[in-house]
C-alpha cells in the first residue's frame, strides 16, 4: 500500500476511519470473511480497488493485511497470510 499514490492512500485512510468509529458497518464497505476477519472494500481514485483484512483484539482494529484487488474471489495466500498475523496479534 505504501507504493499508492496520495489520494489513494488518503481514500483507503477514510474508509478505515469510517469503519472505526462507525462500527457495525456492512456492505458495501465491509464483509465478513468469517473466523474473526473482515474485508474492508476501498474504491480507489485510480480506478483501482483495494482490500484491508482486519481483525479486532481488546477493542481495538487491527489492520492484517493490505492488497490491491486483481479477482473476484480474495486470493488464498492474501487470506492465509491475514490468518498467520491474526494469531500472533491474539496470542
Amino acid at each position: 500500500m505504501r507504493e499508492l499514490g496520495k489520494d489513494d492512500r488518503r481514500a483507503i485512510g477514510l474508509d478505515l476511519m469510517r469503519v472505526q468509529f462507525g462500527w457495525p458497518i456492512g456492505r458495501p464497505l465491509v464483509g465478513s470473511l468469517k473466523d474473526g476477519l473482515w474485508e474492508v472494500r476501498s474504491t480507489l481514485p485510480s480506478q483501482r480497488i483495494a482490500r484491508l483484512i482486519l481483525c479486532f483484539h481488546e477493542n481495538m482494529l487491527v489492520v492484517l493485511h493490505g492488497f490491491i484487488k486483481k479477482t473476484q474471489k480474495t486470493p488464498s495466500d492474501d487470506l492465509a497470510l491475514a490468518k498467520r498475523r491474526m494469531k500472533e496479534v491474539t496470542q
